[in-house]
This record gives C-alpha cells, sequence and structure tokens, in this order.
C-alpha cells in the first residue's frame, strides 16, 4: 500500500480530510497525521511516505516550504496542495514544484479521490522507470564485465542500438570523491561531464556508487587522449569544486572490444591509494612504476607496539605509507608492505593471546584492499596498533593493586567525570605519586588512558551503530564534542565521521 501524510493545521478539517475517503479501498495507508510543515518535515524523516496531502497556510512553516523541503531529499513524493480562494495565486507557485494537483476548500470528495489516483498512477510510473533503469544498467554492466558470449554481445549492441558515433574511442573511469561533491548530486556530475563539446560524441553511463564510465569517440585520432581526460578533469574541480580520480584507456576502434577495455583501465583503479584524487593515469603514465621492495624493520616495530610506545608506533606506520612512499612506486608494492604489517600485528596479537579481540587477520586484509587512499590504510593501522596497545594495558599481573584497581575504575565508570585527584583523595594518596607510578606501569597519563578507554567504546559505537556523533561523545563522557573529535583524531588518525565512513573495512 502507499503511504500517505495529512497535513493542516485545523484540527477538524484534519479529521474530516481522515474521513471523507476510504483510503485502504483506494491501496492507501495514513502513516502521519501533521498540524504544520515542521511537525510534518520531522515525521517524513522518521519515515517517509508517498503522497503528502497539506494545507497552505499553516504556523511554523506553510505547505510550499514544506514541500521544497521534502523536494531538497525526494524527488518521487507526490503533492496535493490544499487551498482557500484567497490564496490561489500563492497555491500557483507550487505547479513550478512538480505539484500533483490543488484543491480549493471546501474539499470535493471526488476531486480527492481523483487527484489520489493521479498521484498512485505517477507513482507508479516511476517506479516503472526506475525498474526499467535498473535492468538496463544490469544488462550494461554485464556487457561491460565480459559476461556475454561474443554472439551475446554483438545481439546486445544490436538491439539497443549502442555503437561508436566516430571512429577514434578512448574510454575513462572517472571516481568521484564523494567528499567534494558538496550541495551537488551524482547525477549532476554525469549531467555536467556529457554537456562536453567534442568533434565526435561523449557517452557517459553511472556505473554504480562513485564511480562514472566515459566514452569518447572523436572523427579524428587524438594524440594522448589522457590529456584531454586531464583536461575535463580540472574543468570539473574548477567549474563544480569536485575532485575526481581518471583512469584512461588508449584508442580502440570496435565496441565489442569495451569490457576488455573495462578491465584494464578498473584494474588502474587501484592507483588511487598512491595518487590520489586529482590524478588521471594511462598505461603509459603507470608503465615506468618502481616495483622495488621496501624494507621494514620488524624487530623495530615490534618493540614499539610491545613496549607500548603508541607515538614512534605510529610515527613508524606515517613514515612507511606517508612520508616515505614514493610517488612512482608500484600499487603492489604499497599491497605487499601492507600485508607485511597485517602479519606483524598478527604476530603481536597471537603471542599475547589477543586473537579473538578486535579485527581477525582476513578482515584486515579486506579493509588494505578495500582502502581508497594511503591515508585509509594508515588509519586502519593507527586503530589496530592502539587497539593492540589498550588490551595489552589491561594485562593486571604487571600493576601495583592500586594501579589495577583504578584501570578497572576507568574501563567501569569512564562514563564519570573523573580525574587523579579525587581518585588519588579516594584511595588515600598523594595525587602527583599516584600520577608518576600510573605513567611508569601503564605507559601514558591517566588522563590519556581515560581517553583511549572512551575512544576504544566510542568507536566500536561508531563502527556498530548509527548514533550521532555528538549523542556517541556525550554517552562515552565527553561534554565538549570539538575536544572529543580532537582526542579521537589523536588516537585514531581520523576523524570519528571518517571512522563511520570506513566502516565497510
Amino acid at each position: 500500500m502507499k503511504k500517505v501524510m495529512l497535513v493542516e493545521d485545523e484540527e477538524f478539517i484534519l479529521q474530516g480530510l481522515e474521513n471523507i475517503i476510504d483510503w485502504e479501498e483506494l491501496g492507501l495507508s495514513i502513516i502521519h497525521k501533521a498540524h504544520n510543515g515542521q511537525e510534518a518535515l520531522q515525521m517524513q524523516e522518521e519515515e517517509k511516505a508517498d503522497i503528502i496531502v497539506t494545507d497552505v497556510c499553516m504556523p511554523l512553516m506553510d505547505g510550499l516550504e514544506l514541500l521544497g523541503k521534502v523536494r531538497e531529499t525526494d524527488a518521487a513524493a507526490r503533492f496535493i496542495i490544499l487551498t482557500g480562494y484567497n490564496e490561489f495565486e500563492y497555491a500557483r507557485a507550487a505547479i513550478r514544484m512538480d505539484v500533483e494537483d490543488y484543491i480549493l476548500k471546501p474539499i470535493d470528495e471526488e476531486e480527492l479521490i481523483k487527484a489520489l489516483k493521479n498521484c498512485i498512477s505517477r507513482l507508479e510510473e516511476l517506479e516503472s522507470q526506475r525498474s526499467e533503469q535498473i535492468d538496463e544498467k544490469v544488462e550494461f554492466l554485464q556487457f561491460l564485465e565480459g559476461n556475454m558470449e561474443e554472439g551475446e554481445r554483438s545481439r546486445y549492441l544490436e538491439e539497443n542500438g549502442i555503437r561508436l558515433a566516430a571512429p577514434f574511442a578512448s574510454a575513462a573511469i572517472a571516481r568521484v570523491d564523494l567528499a567534494t561533491l558538496g550541495e551537488y548530486k551524482i547525477t549532476e556530475v554525469i549531467r555536467y561531464l556529457s554537456s562536453r563539446k567534442v568533434e565526435g560524441d561523449v557517452i557517459v553511463r553511472h556505473l554504480g556508487g562513485n564511480d562514472i564510465l566515459l566514452l569518447l569517440c572523436l572523427k579524428e585520432k587524438l594524440p594522448c587522449p589522457r590529456d584531454w581526460f586531464a583536461n575535463l578533469q580540472n574543468e570539473l574541480e574548477i567549474d563544480l569544486g569536485v575532485r575526481t580520480f581518471f583512469t584512461v584507456s588508449e584508442e580502440f576502434s570496435a565496441l565489442a572490444d569495451l569490457p576488455e577495455v573495462y578491465r584494464s583501465i578498473q584494474k588502474m583503479q587501484r592507483y588511487l591509494l598512491i595518487d590520489g584524487y586529482g590524478s588521471c593515469v594511462d598505461e603509459a603514465h603507470l608503465k615506468n612504476r618502481t616495483s622495488e621492495d621496501v624494507l621494514i624493520d620488524r624487530e623495530k616495530f615490534m618493540r614499539l607496539v610491545v613496549s607500548k610506545d603508541i607515538g614512534a608506533a605510529r610515527q613508524y606506520v606515517e613514515d612507511l605509507f606517508i612520508n616515505n612512499m614514493q610517488k612512482d612506486a608500484s600499487v603492489d608494492v604499497l599491497y605487499q608492505i601492507a600485508v607485511r604489517i597485517a602479519l606483524i600485528l598478527h604476530e603481536i596479537r597471537s603471542e599475547y593471546n589477543l586473537t579473538g579481540e578486535g579485527r581477525g587477520l582476513s578482515d584486515v586484509i579486506d579493509g588494505i584492499y578495500q582502502a581508497e587512499d594511503l591515508f585509509s590504510i594508515k588509519a586502519l593501522f593507527l586503530s589496530e596498533i592502539t587497539d593492540i596497545i589498550s588490551w595489552l594495558n589491561t594485562e593486571n599481573t604487571q600493576y601495583t593493586p592500586v594501579v589495577r584497581q583504578i584501570m578497572a575504575e576507568v574501563r567501569k565508570n569512564y562514563r564519570n567525570d573523573m580525574n587523579l585527584k579525587t581518585l588519588a583523595y579516594k584511595y588515600h594518596m598523594n595525587t602527583s605519586y599516584l600520577g608518576q607510578i600510573f605513567q611508569k606501569e601503564v605507559g601514558c597519563p591517566f588522563s590519556q588512558y581515560l581517553n583511549n578507554v572512551r575512544n576504544d567504546v566510542a568507536k566500536r559505537m561508531i563502527l556498530n551503530t548509527n548514533m550521532r556523533i555528538n549523542d556517541v561523545a556525550k554517552e562515552v563522557g565527553y561534554s565538549d564534542t570539538s575536544y572529543f573529535y580532537r582526542k579521537f583524531k589523536q588516537s585514531y588518525g581520523v576523524s570519528p565521521a571518517a571512522m563511520r565512513e570506513m566502516k565497510q573495512y
């Protein structure tokens, strides 16, 4: 059944709307009743209605403002506007905002039913269009990924009228940095790319997610297709502020070759890790990348982690993946380094019986191969190192009784406002002396240990729940959200919001 929301500030009219027709007979269900646009918008965010029947003039937020707010996130929802004679011209503005109908008060039952049926028909039409688009995209991806026999490819291209508009073609995949989209949507980026003027044709297809395929068909051979796509990339960044990573094919002349071409440029997308957004690469650009091995001092790295020197261990990872990584390195070298670090950390876990804690080796390696850039890989390892050191710190045998008690109290009551002075008073000790023995045994000041425990709990909430970041901060004991952001980033190398974006790792 299609879902309906009724919005009317006059209670008796709202009740009348609910009772004037048999909603169920039309295949409709009223899920919300609101008295103003502001209330309606909150309800729409909680559970989307397919059809919104709303008055024009209401307190706090009128019907047209509600329409505009809903349209920002939902282009499919259908609107029926209710208006009095003296509001008619005002309501006509709604026509420009894709409204299904407007009905004059007092409301005529047959007119309302007709408008609702029109809404249902339009919703079904939109659903059918979406379904056709999905089917078309799936079939195109099957063609691209080589999941069709040669005869099937020819049939698919012929039946769908897909052909090269000019004899010289080159393909590219543009991966969009979603963080730079701002107010734009991916469809607007596609529209921009499709509007480029060339002596031939540009075919643009959304591959799903943040990947876009561009097929450049020209009447004359280009000296270097990569230069053309690099110029397009620069224009996109200048005009829309959107950053991308382009991988470009060599020229080809038969559309049946596109699956092989696609595989080659898809494989090159791995170099986003090293080159980063804003780069445009092709086979020639990558041909001379160095494949020299990078030395990892295994003993030194293990010593830094096991001795709980978290600052030095983080700096080692920073140097390895950021400061010392050559721009002309092969991506295979990068993966080899990352997997070696993952194996060393797994070895530490095994030696200290921590294999049941946190991510397993396969999860870490999956995270390496799914990462989009060096900073994501660095953040993955910083998180691992912080977790291991935190778990090493919970081993009780090396601590005096008072330090064990304090650590246990922190893990139990981390939400509370805790400080060393109140704990020293509780355990009848000098504050300065307690601080010295705590830092000596645990390896960090009390305040840092408290923040580490809070950040560990916060990290699990961020990765495993949909709680808002502000609420997570309060839940783990931070009264100041900006302070939480700073301390979390110090622990894991990324902000809480960035950590949530990486949660698939």
